[in-house]
């Protein structure tokens, strides 16, 4: 059985599950155009997650995949908390408002309990993937008894390799040219190797397939990592700026006007690629403390964009993107895939 059929899919195109900004509609267009569709459900609560799930089961017949964060969920220490917290309590002074006295842990982890699991395998999607790590092996094993795919997040030969002892059936390779959080394992270590290397590691140590993730834009692009052995490619920064999608008037203007990124840990707690603003230019100094841990910082980033955006500054903003982002086009998901597909049948 080719990939294609495996996933049940025209093209070898997935769109990336972009946590906050993937919505039913944009994920029921790109599966409706061929492709896998996706939704980005580790931000949402139980019942936020199952009914998103449920509204693309409406709007389209075809396999989409969900995404959950599988990341190792930890204490935040009062002392880590307010390090961080004294060190941008000058930006919230700014703003003549007091910083939070404890910061909270906002985002769950797929492996902290079952509920999650229980929702993918009572409303059963194609597919479901997982970033930061991997699930438990019992959460495993009944998602295989389901017949539902399995995909995980790889940045690193080391990663692949234990997605696939694990009995994963996909692994994604993330390169560091990926917009978002990065998918590593360790938020102390990330190897930062490109796209295209990385698919080379995996495709000739490993046996699974691979799906090729950080920095593809065109089809030409994608044709260049099908012919280094990848299976498929995953997009999520050129698909940001399409209507059906929930990013904000702000953070579609950043993606056209803005074309650098820059990786940084000081937003969430773990290092993620964004559009330059704030964040790297006056958090990201070279006394930079370090930050409270994932999902933690997270929290005080959220607070701290809210206010500022009542200042007047959108400068504080989570504008995820990769690393090419200057050569995204105002296409909608339907056009956007169809380009894409013509672009790969001229080379």
């Amino acid at each position: 059985m080719s990939f294609a059929q495996q996933l049940g899919i025209k093209h070898p195109i997935l769109l990336a599950p972009m946590a906050g900004v993937s919505t039913p509609d944009l994920a029921a267009e790109v599966s409706n155009q061929g492709g896998l569709g996706s939704l980005g459900l580790g931000a949402n609560s139980v019942e936020s997650a199952r009914k998103q799930i449920l509204d693309t089961q409406v709007l389209t017949d075809h396999p989409f995949q969900v995404n959950f964060f599988c990341h190792k969920s930890v204490e935040s220490s009062a002392e880590s908390q307010q390090l961080w917290i004294d060190y941008i309590r000058p930006v919230f002074e700014k703003y003549n408002s007091p910083a939070p006295t404890e910061l909270k842990c906002i985002y769950p982890s797929f492996k902290d309990n079952d509920d999650f699991l229980n929702l993918v395998l009572e409303t059963k999607p194609k597919a479901v993937s997982f970033h930061f790590g991997i699930p438990h092996p019992h959460q495993i094993t009944k998602l295989k008894e389901a017949g539902i795919l399995t995909l995980v997040s790889a940045t690193n030969l080391a990663e692949a390799r234990a997605i696939e002892k694990a009995g994963i059936d996909i692994i994604i390779a993330q390169g560091i040219e990926a917009g978002g959080h990065r998918g590593i394992f360790n938020p102390t270590f990330d190897a930062a190797i490109t796209t295209a290397d990385l698919v080379r590691l995996i495709t000739q140590n490993c046996t699974l397939p691979v799906v090729a993730a950080g920095g593809i834009m065109n089809g030409q692009q994608i044709k260049y990592m099908l012919n280094l052995g990848a299976s498929a490619v995953q997009l999520g920064t050129a698909f940001v700026q399409c209507k059906t999608s929930s990013a904000n008037s702000t953070y579609r203007q950043a993606l056209l006007n803005q074309p650098i990124t820059q990786v940084t840990a000081s937003i969430s707690g773990r290092p993620a690629r964004g559009i330059i603003n704030h964040w790297q230019m006056e958090i990201d100094l070279p006394e930079r403390p370090k930050t409270a841990p994932y999902p933690y910082a997270y929290d005080l980033a959220k607070q701290l964009n809210a206010l500022a955006i009542k200042n007047g500054d959108v400068g504080y903003g989570a504008f995820w993107a990769g690393s090419n982002v200057a050569q995204i086009r105002e296409l909608e998901a339907r056009d956007l895939i169809n380009q894409l597909i013509l672009e790969m049948n001229q080379i």
